[in-house]
């Protein structure tokens, strides 16, 4: 059929792309923020402190500033002990690393700040005893990080390889980052095998470009060039690049 309309696929490729990427310099140039005093307030999600008096761990996920966003996102991970009367944010900022020599993020923060307009999606939470059973290990997990000096927007690691190495080091998580965490498969420079996100499966993966996941929560996922396909089984879905899953 496509030879029949005189298109080859080298052809649709390049259509594609050429669509894309004006679509991209429209949103650049139309839709500009600048970060300066682009939306960071709350999005409205996390529980209130005051009200909450509950344990409570979440992980969230949103796209990142400007025309990255329509490849990637960013993860991080909120906390709040029994009683506290405010959250803790662990994640990972790449301009961090340049000004104080280390990359990696512990500080108490709205949880669910919209990361520069971009509005947050909350990936998986944790309530009470499990939640209060988590929070040592992901504070164990991040001070452990092996790359607190090292930041790579591709393809790792970054914010994303931060998260996932504390969602495979926290089992009570059980969550999977999206295929748009681009990232999350970089399990070490010459580390090539180890347990899925989630901890319900195993991954094999060469310098986060190239491997295959397969666990209960993840499905099946085969990443190539950092670009996540799979399909999840559990909770059906397509997981595709630039789009994440359909359905979401």
């Amino acid at each position: 059929m496509i030879k029949r309309f005189g298109l080859s696929r080298q052809k649709i490729f390049k259509g594609f792309a050429s669509i894309l990427l004006l679509g991209i310099l429209y949103d650049m140039v139309f839709n500009f923020v600048d970060w300066r005093t682009a939306n960071r307030n709350s999005a409205g999600i996390a529980p209130l402190p005051q009200e909450t008096p509950e344990t409570v761990v979440q992980v969230y996920a949103a796209r990142t500033y400007s025309w990255r966003g329509y490849f990637a996102v960013h993860s991080w991970i909120a906390t709040k002990p029994e009683n506290a009367k405010s959250y803790t944010v662990y994640q990972v900022i790449g301009w961090k690393l340049y000004r104080d020599g280390s990359a990696v993020s512990i500080a108490q923060d709205i949880p669910d700040r919209n990361w520069y307009a971009q509005k947050p999606v909350l990936l998986g939470e944790l309530r009470g005893k499990e939640a209060q059973e988590a929070i040592p290990l992901i504070e164990k997990a991040a001070q452990n990080y092996p790359y607190p000096n090292i930041y790579s927007a591709y393809p790792g690691p970054n914010s994303n390889t931060f998260i996932s190495h504390i969602l495979r080091s926290v089992p009570q998580l059980k969550v999977s980052l999206p295929p748009t965490a681009i990232g999350k498969d970089f399990i070490g420079y010459k580390k090539f095998i180890a347990p899925t996100e989630s901890n319900t499966g195993w991954q094999f993966s060469i310098l986060g470009i190239l491997g295959i996941s397969v666990g209960k929560v993840e499905g099946i996922e085969i990443n190539i060039l950092g670009m996540d396909f799979g399909i999840d089984f559990f909770n059906p879905a397509l997981k595709l690049p630039f789009f994440g899953r359909i359905p979401g």
